[in-house]
């Protein structure tokens, strides 16, 4: 199987010898989840040199671990955030035209189960589609019982009386993120995984650029820009206190509180239709989804506070719990441990609030730009759906800052900006089990990879869909990447990997 591109971009050794060679830089960014790469974009398509490095591998943090939803955010218009709301609604528009091939529209019910519940929110939801304006994907609807059983086989239909549909949006989150970064280097920009910025490099107080490691040599390079942008997510405040002129400083306040969220994946055969069902307020007053995608069903998620943030974060049984108990409260037949194809969690890097005491609820989704003393720009906050609206806002502060050099363009060209992508075979098709060579050939020459982890949990979402399927593919997509020059050897951490993917704690 061969497929068309209309983009090579260059190859880590071409982009490391490009790195080494121009040396300067109009801005860095430090971090390959949404906001960076987006950030890397805006740069780029305004004509500015850009270096991106990641420390891993793209969207292998937060990016990749979303709920697959590109969304005005229903919760946070019962949280009175308007400006938030209106601003998601306008950039779900523009991502759904601007990466048609990996974004799309979804049907969403509301099961009541209550009799207030349809007429209360369904006024709600009529007001989401107000603020939609010219921007809205569908008109919202009373359903009656028989019609929300028909538009979600396998809801529980003792005591179900109606619903109300309405309409948000649905995207692959990992492949929109290798989308930004292929879309970003097809405009100049050098973007590298596995990258990783050891240190910053200052000049009378100033960061004029920063030092990185190639992780997969440990040579590292010195690169200088007027204007370092942090967008390490949820390890944003390390790279804050990196840099201090005295050791007797206390580090700065944290910017960041991450907050965990947990997905279970199964079977579509729990709930067998392209409509998500979507539960505004469990027993405990939490969110929770359950929503078809990739041919499965995804449940979650949760929101519980944590204080570390480790790369690869696990759920813990009351999570777990949390979610199967909830799934058993709206399914005829409840899912339990034994049917969880897949489990995985991700770090939201929520913005610190004082009065947040300990609740991930009153704990902004809205970011946050700071300008350090030193010039370090750090950006924080905010969701997928408006990461190219965030990143516009970044450069404007950069801007605003003078961190860019004189004459630099302030107006954005991204909000109509075409996204690659669709010539890749896993934005179309999922791995089965017999592995096709040429996935792993497109992955590596046109879409970064580097491990086996990269093809699978990423350039295909197998891990995320069924980790036991994944672990049967392993070893054939290393023979892959060694036939494409990769030595690779991380075969035994990738199997424990998925073990932990299928194991409850």
């Amino acid at each position: 199987m061969t497929h068309s591109t209309s983009h090579v971009p260059l190859s880590r050794e071409q982009s490391l010898a490009r790195l080494q060679a121009h040396k300067r830089f109009d801005v860095i960014v430090i971090g390959g989840g949404s906001t960076g790469l987006g950030v890397a974009l805006d740069a780029a398509a305004r004509g500015l040199s850009v270096a991106l490095f990641e420390s891993h591998d793209f969207a292998s943090g937060t990016s990749s671990r979303s709920t697959k939803l590109v969304h005005g955010g229903v919760r946070y218009l019962a949280q009175g955030h308007i400006p938030l709301v209106r601003e998601a609604l306008r950039e779900r528009s523009r991502l759904l035209a601007n990466a048609p091939h990996n974004a799309h529209s979804l049907q969403f019910v509301m099961p009541s189960f209550r009799w207030w519940e349809k007429p209360f929110y369904g006024v709600g939801l009529k007001v989401y589609d107000a603020l939609a304006g010219s921007h809205g994907l569908g008109a919202t609807e009373f359903l009656s019982r028989q019609e929300t059983e028909r538009a979600l086989p396998g809801v529980r239909s003792q005591g179900l009386s109606g619903g109300v549909r309405y309409f948000d949006g649905q995207f692959n989150d990992a492949r929109l993120a290798i989308d930004l970064a292929r879309t970003a280097a097809s405009l100049g920009a050098i973007v590298l995984n596995y990258c990783r910025v050891a240190e910053l490099i200052e000049d009378a107080g100033q960061v004029v650029g920063v030092r990185v490691v190639d992780v997969e040599t440990q040579q590292s390079y010195a690169v200088q820009s007027g204007c370092v942008i942090n967008a390490a997510g949820v390890w944003a405040d390390a790279l804050r206190g990196v840099s201090q002129p005295s050791a007797h400083q206390a580090p700065p306040a944290k910017l960041v509180e991450p907050s965990r969220g947990v997905h279970l994946v199964v079977s579509r055969d729990f709930m067998p239709t392209d409509t998500a069902m979507m539960i505004p307020k469990t027993r405990d007053g939490r969110v929770l989804f359950l929503v078809p995608w990739q041919g499965h069903l995804i449940l979650g998620t949760t929101d519980t506070p944590v204080t570390s943030a480790p790369r690869e974060p696990e759920a813990d049984q009351a999570e777990v719990d949390f979610i199967l108990s909830e799934a058993a409260h709206y399914l005829k037949r409840p899912p339990t441990r034994a049917d969880v194809l897949s489990i995985w969690a991700g770090l939201r890097p929520l913005v610190q609030s004082a009065a947040a005491a300990g609740s991930t609820k009153s704990i902004s989704r809205e970011h946050t730009i700071e300008v350090a003393a030193n010039g370090l720009l750090t950006v924080v906050g905010g969701k997928w759906t408006t990461y190219r609206a965030m990143s516009e806002d970044v450069l404007l502060h950069a801007i605003a800052a003078k961190l860019l050099p004189a004459g630099t363009c302030a107006a954005s060209v991204t909000a109509d900006l075409p996204i690659l992508g669709a010539d890749s075979p896993c934005n179309t098709a999922d791995l089965t089990a017999v592995l096709d060579p040429s996935y792993v050939q497109f992955a590596v020459e046109y879409e970064f990879a580097r491990t086996i982890e990269d093809v699978l949990a990423r350039r295909s979402r197998v891990l995320f869909l069924d980790a036991k399927r994944a672990e049967k593919l392993a070893p054939a997509v290393e023979n892959e990447l060694i036939k494409k020059g990769l030595m690779t050897s991380d075969l035994p951490s990738f199997v424990r990997l998925t073990q932990q993917y299928q194991m409850c704690p």
